[in-house]
């Protein structure tokens, strides 16, 4: 019966309380998708990161060298001489380093080509078929196969460039060998094979017998534990003009990267930067806008407050006779005033779970534009800050009503009736 009675006194003026309502829920559902898509990314960010000290590419920009190299959502600044880059890799500071070559794709996937260490930094195996062995086999991440319906014993043309309508490379297909375990990591959005095969693809017809031999296999991987026998023949002779695209390097000692960046930079054709430095610049700038658009949505919950105090207050004013009749009738002043809390908690509660509502409805939106663009997938899970976000919802529909209630506690029943 209380909560008939406030649900009824709630919708008696349904344009004030839609008002509040929306109000609330729109403020609530900014933060919510801004604290759901800052912690997602930020630990999805970290997670691909994992054991990369250092990226070594071509001149340029630094964030965009990372951005293509870790985290495969740009291009390339450019490739690499494969025999200079691989001279620094032997270096006694470097414990491992992961060459990467691309720039062809599959319907819009980025076909990657490395060594099996790639593959093994980020705990993957072969969930279906095995690893490729030579060249123009591929294996794909787990979300690759699952959207493209590709598995293995298929084969598949490539195209140039990072867009699904490029250039298709009509002389030679790719072969699926396997479909890798998911990892929840951009590995599950590659389509990873040997660099043989991105030379391969890449050479004239004319150079294709004697760059096959030469590129076979021939990716380095420098450990230094020396328990990888895959690369044994990297001393072999390699085309002084083969190219890759960017080394992923991890070092045996924080020394590493007091030296070797800068030796990088200033004494070589390549570039050396620091991944984490370079995000921590991106979440700063990424940070300040952030904070801008949590700003704003405080405000309009305020303004989402005082809108509920406002409806509250004047409602009081209307009701006043009402509640002293109910006083009349045996009603407390406590039942007065919870009554009052109740409405300003039960709007709070409205807006807050439309609010929740909005925010999953822009998580989706945004997966729809992210999966084809970025090849990002964020959850709708709750997560703690969420439940933050809520007491501070609550808290303010409590405050809102918190002076009408008190009104209604301090009410003269004998003034109320005789007037």
């Amino acid at each position: 019966m209380f909560l008939k009675i406030v649900w009824r006194n709630l919708w008696f003026k349904p344009l004030n309380t839609t008002l509040s309502v929306v109000l609330l829920a729109f403020s609530t559902g900014i933060i919510s998708l801004l604290l759901l898509v800052q912690k997602q990314l930020e630990t999805k960010f970290e997670t691909d990161l994992k054991d990369i000290d250092l990226v070594v590419g071509a001149k340029g920009s630094p964030l965009q060298l990372v951005l293509s190299a870790v985290y495969h959502v740009d291009a390339p600044t450019g490739n690499i001489n494969l025999l200079e880059a691989q001279k620094l890799m032997k270096g006694p500071l470097v414990k491992q380093a992961i060459p990467l070559s691309y720039g062809d794709s599959y319907q819009g996937y980025r076909i990657l080509g490395t060594d099996t260490n790639y593959i093994h930094k980020y705990n993957a195996v072969a969930q279906n078929g095995r690893l490729f062995q030579r060249s123009l086999e591929v294996v794909l991440g787990a979300n690759v196969a699952q959207k493209t319906g590709l598995a293995p014993g298929k084969t598949f043309k490539g195209t140039h460039g990072e867009a699904a309508e490029g250039e298709t490379h009509d002389e030679h297909e790719y072969e699926v060998v396997g479909v890798l375990s998911s990892t929840n990591t951009i590995l599950d959005n590659l389509i990873v094979t040997p660099l043989a095969s991105v030379w391969e693809m890449h050479e004239h017809p004319e150079e294709h017998e004697e760059g096959t031999a030469e590129a076979h296999d021939h990716g380095h991987h420098h450990e230094g534990d020396g328990h990888d026998h895959e690369h044994e023949h990297e001393e072999e002779a390699i085309d002084s003009t083969r190219e890759i695209t960017a080394y992923l390097v991890k070092f045996r000692s924080p020394m590493g990267i007091m030296s070797l960046p800068r030796m990088i930079n200033s004494g070589t054709t390549m570039q050396a930067a620091v991944p984490a430095l370079e995000m921590n610049r991106l979440f700063h700038l990424m940070g300040l806008g952030i904070t801008t658009l949590r700003l704003l949505a405080f405000s309009i919950m305020l303004i989402s407050g005082f809108s509920v105090f406002i409806a509250l207050y004047n409602r009081l004013k209307e009701r006043k006779y009402e509640l002293a009749l109910l006083r009349s009738l045996g009603s407390s002043r406590f039942r007065l005033a919870a009554l009052l809390l109740t409405e300003g908690i039960v709007l709070a509660i409205l807006g807050l779970g439309l609010g929740l509502l909005l925010s999953r409805f822009g998580i989706w939106m945004i997966n729809e534009q992210a999966g084809s663009d970025l090849r990002l997938t964020l959850t709708n899970h709750l997560i703690s800050e969420e439940l933050v976000l809520g007491a501070i919802v609550l808290g303010v529909g409590v405050l809102a009503a918190l002076v009408p209630a008190i009104k209604a506690w301090r009410m003269n029943l004998s003034e109320a009736l005789a007037s």
